[in-house]
């Protein structure tokens, strides 16, 4: 039990875990998941383990149960009444024992990442004939459907074509988690998997960045609010090296014809009143300007791609680290989706994305640490969800 009624469920095993036993339960002592808005989430599990017993003679009789052997499935589920919360559907990829000399002082930690890790192991020389960057990844994706329960969610990307065998074969040259992130980056697409929904299920996505999609606003984090606190720690920062600009030219591969390319406001909805790049806005009087040098592209492509980097500019302008008391908010804090910041002031109080959150994890006790970001300073709103 962590308090405020929340409870931790473990699941291990081979393609389809089950809940751990007893003993395991008992033995545990901390726990620590990272989720980021880009790229693997992360997880470690720390055990208590000792020899108490004619089970453990040879060896400590947890380290020697099968469900905690490399390379097997770990589900972490909180319940939050009257909800259960998935938090991490992954693989163990590290073992490490810490034997102390003082009783009860040895510890067992198991590592590992979510289930795309899977993706990363195999190098490949493989060729796509006449697949456009969709099919490719939807055929690469369902690969680990059977194992892994990856079901993908896989956008069109805007001017995508499929290549002629006359024309270009597109030529896969590495892991399938290294090709697929490739083929976002060409479209300035992301690519990540989420546990769910349900149990031995996990959703692969590949397309746009969700940041601006996303208008559902979690309870506000609050700071100087006296019985309304929540957080136990806060850190702002503004930025104002990260609005950048971006000309150059491109010459059309299609029709060889040279153009200029000259991107100076973000297209992008902001969550804050004055942002740096914001369409219609004044731009702060020193902008970071980037020269564009990316060859064989279309016109289409070369503006959306040159588009991409100037709204992913502003996306970190303002920043805020901390720390929040789960049991004080009352719920989890969810990456990809937006949050209100309230006790800051009018500089940095309002909406902001959720880049990451590491939960930290004990008997009694659970905290949020968090990363979010915005594109300036300034609320938009007027009010906040609590």
């Amino acid at each position: 039990m962590m308090g405020g009624g929340i409870t931790l469920n473990l699941r291990f095993g081979e393609s389809r875990p089950e809940p751990a036993p007893q003993f395991v339960m008992e033995a545990f002592q901390s726990l620590e998941v990272t989720h980021t808005d880009a790229g693997r989430s992360g997880f470690q599990l720390i055990f208590q383990v000792g020899r108490s017993g004619s089970l453990d003679l040879k060896d400590y009789q947890l380290i020697k149960n099968p469900l905690l052997k490399v390379f097997n499935r770990v589900i972490i589920q909180m319940m939050m009444p009257p909800t259960a919360r998935l938090l991490m559907d992954g693989i163990i990829t590290n073992q490490q024992l810490s034997p102390s000399f003082m009783p009860g002082q040895s510890t067992f930690t198991i590592t590992g990442e979510d289930v795309s890790v899977m993706m990363d192991l195999e190098e490949k020389s493989v060729e796509h004939t006449a697949q456009n960057p969709q099919t490719i990844v939807e055929r690469i994706v369902n690969d680990y459907r059977s194992p892994y329960g990856l079901v993908p969610e896989v956008q069109a990307p805007p001017n995508q074509e499929t290549p002629h065998r006359n024309d270009r074969i597109p030529v896969q040259q590495g892991t399938d988690l290294d090709y697929v992130n490739l083929l976002a980056q060409r479209y300035a697409y992301v690519f990540y998997v989420t546990p769910g929904p349900g149990l031995n299920k996990n959703t692969a996505y590949w397309g746009p960045p969700k940041r601006r999609q996303t208008r559902e606003i979690q309870r506000a984090l609050s700071i100087n609010m006296g019985y309304f606190t929540n957080l136990n720690s806060i850190r702002l920062q503004n930025n104002a090296l990260s609005a950048t600009k971006v000309a150059g030219r491109n010459q059309d591969r299609q029709t060889n014809r040279i153009g200029s390319v000259n991107i100076e406001q973000s297209q992008r909805p902001s969550l804050a009143a004055r942002s740096p790049l914001a369409q219609g806005a004044r731009s702060q009087p020193h902008t970071r300007l980037m020269q564009f040098r990316e060859s064989g592209r279309t016109t289409a492509q070369t503006d959306a791609r040159a588009q991409a980097v100037v709204d992913r500019s502003t996306d970190d302008v303002v920043t805020m680290t901390g720390e929040v008391d789960t049991d004080r908010y009352g719920d989890l804090l969810e990456i990809r989706k937006l949050v209100g910041l309230r006790g800051a002031g009018l500089t940095y109080d309002g909406l902001y994305y959720v880049k990451s959150v590491t939960h930290r994890i004990q008997r009694g006790d659970y905290r949020q640490s968090f990363t979010i970001t915005r594109e300036g300073i300034e609320s938009t709103v007027q009010s906040l969800p609590v």
